[in-house]
């Protein structure tokens, strides 16, 4: 009996869990409802009572795209927040790394069920976040790809990249083949800018089954940007049920300004 209380007392506090904030709701006058990406418990919520008082030491810490280590209790839905330190490590993401950052997050929210553990995409997560505050512009536009692509393979969205989903043929490397949200990898015109040759697509698959995905992943996607951008765009709208996700919309009308 003492040993299944111990346990049950243990499961309802968990102390410095590494963790990002990606969104933050208003609860009451003084305290935030935050949505926080967590490495062993997944997204969860919690709330941070008396946060916005000038004088919480929580205030200046709870900030999106920063590690922290969380610790919290409670078995409701919505959990409380007892503990917050900042891991430092890098400064907040400016400009257009931090409008990507958003729409990390805004990806996450809407893709991962709460209460449901990725430890490796919290890794892979961390290390984009690392590019998005380097001064490395250049590496951006790959490490969003990437990260596009190992959220999809980690929640079963993403079809195998080195064979025709409908068919199971392996690729022609010498062939063109389009990535569709209703029909997964299948060959297409060659005239069709939003493709891949076979070659490529066999890469990418490679790349996402080594030892340390992200960095080869990224290596992949830095060579055919301009193709696999649009593609990825389209299965990640179709699988959030939008049109455009909020965060690009928002690039866009900045863009526009």
């Amino acid at each position: 009996m003492k040993r299944g209380c111990a346990a049950l007392a243990t499961s309802k506090r968990i102390s410095e869990e590494p963790a990002y904030v990606l969104h933050r709701y208003d609860w009451s006058e003084s305290s935030l409802i935050l949505e926080v990406f967590t490495r062993h418990h997944g997204r969860i919520a919690l709330v941070a009572k008396g946060v916005k008082r000038p004088s919480s030491s929580f205030r200046p810490i709870l900030l999106p795209l920063q590690p922290l280590h969380l610790s919290f209790g409670g078995d409701a839905e919505i959990r409380t927040l007892k503990g917050a330190e900042w891991q430092g490590g890098h400064v907040m993401p400016t400009g257009d790394a931090l409008l990507s950052g958003y729409y990390l997050n805004e990806l996450l929210l809407t893709l991962l069920a709460r209460d449901d553990p990725h430890p490796g995409l919290f890794d892979v997560y961390a290390s984009v976040v690392q590019v998005l505050a380097s001064e490395h512009g250049e590496a951006l536009q790959p490490a969003l790809r990437a990260f596009d692509l190992l959220l999809l393979r980690e929640i079963g969205l993403l079809p195998m990249l080195d064979a025709q989903t409908m068919t199971l043929l392996g690729l022609d490397p010498e062939h063109r083949y389009s990535l569709v949200p209703e029909g997964g990898l299948r060959q297409t015109n060659a005239s069709d800018r939003a493709s891949l040759s076979g070659a490529q697509w066999i890469a990418l698959q490679q790349s996402l089954a080594v030892g340390a995905p992200f960095t080869a992943t990224l290596r992949a996607c830095s060579q055919v940007m301009a193709e696999l951008k649009p593609q990825l765009r389209s299965l990640l709208n179709y699988h959030c049920g939008v049109g455009t996700l909020r965060t690009r919309q928002m690039m866009i009308d900045l863009q526009s300004l």
